[in-house]
């Protein structure tokens, strides 16, 4: 029943903001949800390969987000008020990256080089959407930030589920924050197509 449930969350999740975007979609967003669906095919697959093509799918997917938070943002503003919080996120992310490489070099010694390239394109994801938040508070960037939040923990959980013993709470807790971020991300995605349809339309 799990297997079939997450089965059917994604194309679920397209099909929802498929519709609510009327029916239109751009080829990053199209390109994020095909690798989605690339990396959770290969874990439902749970063959040999399963793992390093579920790690190559969603470092593009991430690699994708970030382009998009490049691309699509205003450059962050510091003022001397954001420079403690900003300092407390990035000293958790660096520590949170360090963490949970050295747990999964001590686990499995493949791949060191693809780990390293996905824990610092997820971290760049997620100071740029924390710093956002901290600096604009704007509902986008809670979206951004909800996102980034969700695909940490289901990663950290992914790599617990290795590191650890089998834990049905485990494999819960990745599955709900997995599902939790296609949702912020789909959001996310409506959210901007709003704004620009509102700034087109005041222009």
């Amino acid at each position: 029943m799990a297997i079939y449930a997450k089965a059917i969350v994604l194309p679920a999740i397209f099909i929802y903001f498929f519709i609510s975007n009327e029916f239109k979609i751009k080829k990053t967003e199209g390109l994020i949800f095909l690798f989605c669906f690339v990396g959770q095919v290969f874990d439902l697959m749970d063959v040999e390969v399963s793992e390093i093509g579920g790690v190559i799918s969603f470092l593009v997917v991430y690699s994708l987000i970030l382009l998009l938070f490049i691309r699509e943002h205003e450059r962050i503003k510091l003022v001397k008020k954001d420079i403690l919080p900003i300092s407390i996120v990035v000293v958790f992310i660096v520590y949170l990256l360090i963490s949970v490489l050295s747990m999964k070099f001590d686990n499995m010694q493949k791949f060191n080089i693809i780990y390293v390239l996905y824990g610092i394109v997820l971290s760049l994801i997620s100071y740029f959407s924390f710093v956002s938040y901290i600096t604009k508070g704007t509902f986008i960037t809670l979206l951004m930030s909800l996102m980034a939040v969700s695909y940490i923990f289901s990663d950290i959980f992914y790599i617990f589920n290795e590191y650890f013993s089998y834990s049905v709470v485990l494999v819960l807790i990745r599955d709900v924050t997995q599902i939790l971020a296609y949702y912020f991300m789909v959001e996310y995605f409506l959210e901007k197509t709003k704004m620009k349809r509102r700034s087109l339309y005041n222009n």
